[in-house]
């Protein structure tokens, strides 16, 4: 069914229903608040301390929900403004569709992924039900018509699973994951399963599934439907991704302390949430800092590696119905634009004042902070990074009247840098551990089309010194993987202009890429800069990537030149 846009859509009445749970649960999030004094000075922060060294979890992204059966789907200028990195962009990089009932549901968000992994951004899928020939209803506690997966329609469950999987990939679309059932513990409007069942189905059914696995998708962390799948060995051995969801879950219950002893080379994802409520604009500000607090605490206290919105657009999302950034999306962009896939937390002072809240983030020799102050008043912060020296620092920031507004350049003096948050604010700073000119603001990324060509390159040049440094990390599955590829200017001088020539292994071919232009597909490969990323000066690094399929083969290049230098692979 198509849903009108500007009415309330049968996605969003369960949402509101499911608040009316919470708040008789107790357990619904309240808006408090800042306990903190107006003062006339700024008030001083103990020293924060960021240790790149110290490295947690590998980010795979922030992004959201697109649902066309139930709130219409987004419109190509706003699938550029949900996915792009550039100015007046959310720089979302994993989107999450429905995985449809029937095969004839199965393109309804196909242009919206489309797009999306043209992009280079994570497409994975949740199902709600599924097939209405697979279901039998039964009495849940005086529910007479609740519906579950009959026990002998298992195998043809994982098969309706792959069969979506097939279709998207066949039309452009690699998923990243598939989940077996979003909130299966919240189920009143769909398809209920039992941790019982969740497991017997990992166990006996899910290895055959062709893509990674999310289970089981909690609606509120509840762990007594996660414990039994880490306790199993077999079933854990078939599940790649432990998803959650956080409505009202407390940040109490943000760690989980079975995952990381027996959570080893799986990851852990927040799919879904709205947060504090979906009854307020999202321009309701300060509130929409409270998003950032539950980002923060998502990233530092849970270590999920995905923060994932409910609906993309609506009107308590991060995208408007105009389709332009809310305030909450402002706040989300100030992680998704700067905190990209394949960057790693790393530790930091996370609470260094009260209302004063840390993150930092690493990759290669690029440094992220993102700082948010939800006191009314400045307060002035210092950061020292350790082991690392003088260099540019470039900040956007986020408050009452700005969204993520570019900021003068400062610079780190010997590892220390002290700024003055703004009362009510969020501001990411980025940075490099080796000096030099910090990284530059995202730019969109567009692949280009016939009729559009990227603009003419400088001449290659430049990069005296020693040989540039690649690293490259690829996230493979079945038949497909990202490739993401940093590269840094280790030299003296600018590099102005770059041609980054590798082989790709037997078997191998690009299908999509982005911040470069790739030729040929396969065999030696040559990615040239585009017209805003051309220039590396010392110090600096440029984050290329691509998405390519294979056919068993998922070894790396063997090695990099840049210009015709040879790397240093990392």
């Amino acid at each position: 069914m198509t849903q009108d846009q500007h009415r309330p859509a049968s996605g969003e009445r369960r949402l509101l229903s499911r608040r009316s749970v919470l708040a008789t649960m107790g357990t619904l999030p309240v808006i408090t608040a800042a306990t903190s004094v107006l003062g006339a000075s700024e008030a001083a922060a103990a020293t924060a301390t960021v240790n790149p060294s110290a490295q947690r979890q590998t980010i795979r992204g922030f992004g959201g929900m697109a649902h066309a059966a139930w709130i219409g789907d987004l419109t190509a200028a706003q699938r550029e403004t949900a996915f792009g990195t550039g100015e007046g962009r959310l720089g979302f990089s994993i989107l999450r569709i429905p995985v449809g009932e029937s095969q004839a549901d199965f393109g309804r968000d196909l242009a919206t992924a489309q797009r999306a992994a043209e992009l280079g951004v994570t497409v994975f899928a949740s199902p709600w039900n599924p097939p209405a020939s697979m279901i039998e209803t039964f009495n849940r506690n005086g529910q007479t018509n609740a519906k579950r997966l009959r026990y002998d329609q298992y195998a043809a469950y994982a098969q309706h699973l792959n069969s979506f999987s097939t279709y998207m990939r066949n039309n452009g679309v690699n998923l990243y994951a598939i989940s077996v059932q979003n909130e299966p513990d919240y189920a009143h409007d769909w398809t209920w399963w039992t941790s019982t069942e969740i497991v017997r189905f990992l166990r006996e059914n899910a290895g055959s599934i062709n893509t990674r696995v999310i289970a089981p998708e909690s609606f509120q962390y509840v762990k007594s439907m996660s414990d039994p799948i880490l306790n199993d060995s077999t079933a854990l051995a078939n599940v790649d991704i432990i998803g959650a969801h956080l409505y009202g879950t407390p940040y109490s219950n943000f760690p989980y302390p079975l995952f990381k002893q027996k959570g080893a080379g799986k990851d852990l994802w927040m799919t879904e949430v709205y947060y504090p409520n979906s009854s307020d604009s999202a321009d309701t500000w300060p509130q929409a800092l409270d998003v950032g607090e539950h980002m923060h605490r998502a990233m530092v206290d849970a270590e999920f590696q995905a923060y994932v919105w409910w609906y993309i657009r609506r009107s308590y999302g991060p995208m408007r119905e105009d389709g332009q950034l809310s305030k909450r999306g402002a706040i989300m962009a100030q992680f998704a634009r700067f905190v990209r896939p394949g960057y790693v937390r790393i530790d930091a002072t996370a609470n260094p004042a009260s209302n004063v809240y840390v993150s930092a983030y690493r990759n290669g020799d690029t440094v992220v902070i993102v700082a948010i102050n939800k006191g009314t008043s400045a307060v002035s912060q210092q950061f020292t990074v350790a082991n690392a020296g003088s260099a540019a620092v470039s900040s956007w920031l986020t408050d009452a009247s700005r969204n993520v507004a570019p900021q003068a350049q400062t610079t780190m003096s010997n590892g220390s840098l002290t700024v003055t948050l703004p009362a009510r604010s969020m501001t990411t700073f980025v940075t490099s551990l080796s000096g030099g000119g910090s990284s530059p603001s995202p730019s969109p990324v567009v692949s280009p089309s016939p009729a559009q060509s990227p603009s003419p390159s400088p001449s290659p040049s430049g990069g005296t010194g020693t040989g540039p440094r690649v690293t490259y990390t690829m996230n493979a599955w079945n038949n497909g993987f990202t490739a993401a590829i940093s590269i840094t200017n280790t030299g003296t001088s600018t590099i102005n202009g770059w041609t980054l020539s590798f082989t790709l292994p037997s078997g191998q071919a690009i299908t999509s890429g982005w911040n470069a232009t790739y030729s040929p597909s396969s065999g030696q490969v040559n990615a040239q800069n585009v017209s805003y990323n051309g220039t590396i000066a010392p110090g600096a690094t440029v984050d290329i990537g691509f998405q390519a399929t294979h056919t068993g083969n998922t070894a790396s290049p063997a090695a990099f030149t840049l210009n015709g230098v040879p790397c240093v692979v990392a």
